[in-house]
């Protein structure tokens, strides 16, 4: 089986990383982390599991331009991506190394379930973890960074995988609050760089709705909409905003029907559309 290495992005992460790297150890052929400026025990940590570890200047914050630092010095032909708030799950091991194995030219997204502190169900998304080494496959974006397009750009494929990762979100508000803020200063620099890359804008609206201002989410929602007139799926989450968030069916109706047009018999357009016949 070809070779894994781990590559890691840290700052300050004494409290995770542990766990995080107990979860992957045994998977793995070589451990990377990056760090941008741990002034706790980040360090000892990564060290006491034979991890290299890099020093990456950020004072100019460029998480895409972190990560690739780190896969720049990859020698293994499979790389895994882990942030130091996720722990792999125990029975997924197996199915990396199949997944390996197998040795196609594909990027997998794994199932990352998101905890928070306050005890709410765990919601999942999914995020490209494991990919072979390839000089071609890098991160784009100075936050919420992604490898899929360079993949795709590339000539690889994407898949879905059945692996799974458990995370924690941060449990200090104020924390989470200003991490939002400074993330949507950067996405708006990044958009007005590039206003034809409407990618950045679903991370936008985010995190405005993370911040719980959903006015500004909706705004960015129906750009997105506008930008996308083939994408039912914006239309379908600019339809949710104008309903849930601005009471105002008679528009939240056309982009249901819009998104129904798009996409015939699209279940979650008809049900909201029901919803409004009732």
């Amino acid at each position: 089986m070809s070779s894994i290495a781990l590559c890691m992005l840290v700052r300050d992460e004494e409290r995770s990383l542990a766990r995080c790297l107990d979860s992957a150890c045994g998977l793995v052929d070589d451990i990377i982390v990056v760090d941008t400026g741990s002034i706790d025990g980040t360090r000892e940590i990564a060290e006491r599991y034979r991890a290299r570890v890099l020093e990456f200047d950020f004072a100019y914050v460029d998480f895409a331009a972190a990560r690739n630092f780190g896969l720049s010095y990859v020698t293994s032909g499979w790389i895994l991506v882990f942030d130091a708030d996720e722990t792999l799950d125990r029975a997924s091991e197996p199915i990396i190394r199949q997944l390996v194995g197998e040795g196609e030219n594909t990027g997998y997204y794994f199932e990352r379930l998101n905890r928070r502190p306050n005890g709410e169900p765990a919601t999942p998304d999914y995020a490209v973890r494991l990919f072979p080494n390839t000089p071609e496959y890098r991160y784009r974006g100075r936050v919420h960074e992604t490898v899929d397009a360079a993949i795709l750009a590339a000539g690889g494929r994407l898949r879905r995988s059945t692996v799974r990762l458990h995370h924690d979100f941060a449990s200090d508000p104020e924390r989470r609050r200003t991490r939002n803020l400074r993330y949507i200063e950067i996405l708006e620099e990044e958009i007005a760089a590039n206003p034809a890359d409407n990618s950045r804008l679903d991370f936008l609206a985010a995190e405005y709705h993370q911040l719980g201002m959903f006015d500004e989410a909706a705004s960015v929602s129906e750009r997105i909409a506008r930008m996308r007139p083939l994408d039912a799926q914006a239309h379908l989450h600019a339809g949710l905003y104008r309903l849930l968030h601005k009471e105002d069916q008679k528009q939240a109706r056309q982009y249901f029907t819009e998104a129904l047009r798009i996409r015939p018999g699209y279940p979650e357009a008809l049900s909201f559309l029901a919803s409004l016949d009732e």
